[in-house]
Parts: structure tokens; sequence; C-alpha cells
């Protein structure tokens, strides 16, 4: 896992609209960089519409929201309409993303173990570097939480 200080892996992957997402085109800006495991699901949703609320305070701080997860771009698209979701959802279904930022970690749930997204925010820096991590988020609070980090 990442932690503060390091530089932000660059990527490039396909989004909600069918573009390419360049994490690096941000530079000069804060990114909020959220992963989570999937759209449409309730902690996930809840967290997105979350962060859609508190994306023009962000902006004010001079920050860019961008989530990510393993979804297809075509789910990201539904999900990004279905919620009104003013930010990029980039799509990671072969897992790379997830792996180089250390959030693809085995999980356990009813006593059956599992591989997937661990809910994580990396806070970006203008120069591209990790400023602030927020490991194993609890949805409820968080994107207050990360908007009073900026």
């Amino acid at each position: 896992m990442l932690k503060a200080g390091d530089p932000a892996p660059d990527f490039t992957a396909p989004d909600d609209d069918g573009g390419e997402f360049t994490l690096s085109a941000l530079r000069g800006k804060k990114v909020i960089l959220y992963f989570y495991p999937k759209d449409n699901t309730p902690g996930c949703t809840q967290e997105a519409c979350d962060f859609r609320d508190l994306a023009s305070a962000a902006a004010e701080k001079g920050a860019v929201i961008v989530g990510v997860s393993p979804d297809s771009p075509k789910s990201h698209a539904g999900f990004k309409a279905k919620h009104a979701l003013p930010f990029a959802l980039v799509a990671d279904p072969g897992k790379e993303i997830v792996n180089e930022y250390g959030v693809w970690v085995e999980k356990k749930n009813y006593g059956r173990s599992y591989m997937g997204v661990a809910r994580t925010t990396f806070v970006l820096n203008e120069q591209g570097a990790v400023a602030r991590v927020f490991e194993n988020v609890k949805v409820k609070g968080h994107a207050n939480a990360v908007l009073e980090s900026l």
C-alpha cells in the first residue's frame, strides 16, 4: 500500500464515457482518488453520492474527484448516469491499477476468503504525490473527512 510522500503511480485506463483517462493529466490539481469495490451496491452507491454532493466544495479547494473500480466502462456509465455523478469513473477490469495501488487484497466474509478491492481513498497533491491515505474506509462521514483534509 502506498503511503504519504510516495509518488502516485500514473495510469491510463478506460473511463465511463468511453474515452481514456490519464491520471498525470491532472497534475497541478489536487486529486481525490477513491477505490471502491462495485457499482450499484449499497455502500459504493452511498460513497459515490456523498462525493457527488461535495464535488463543488472539493473544486473550490482545487481538487478533482476520480473513482476507480474493476467494473467495466459500460457499468460505470450506467452508474454515473443513474446517480448524476459529476466526476470520472475509471474502469480497471484487469485489476492493474488496484494492484499497483495495493488495494486488491484478500478479504473474508462469513468464513469465506476472496480477493477484492479494499475501500481506500488517496489524496494526491498538485505534484502527483500521495498527501494522505484513508484506509479501511467506513462510508458514513468519509467524504466529509476527505474534504476536510484538503
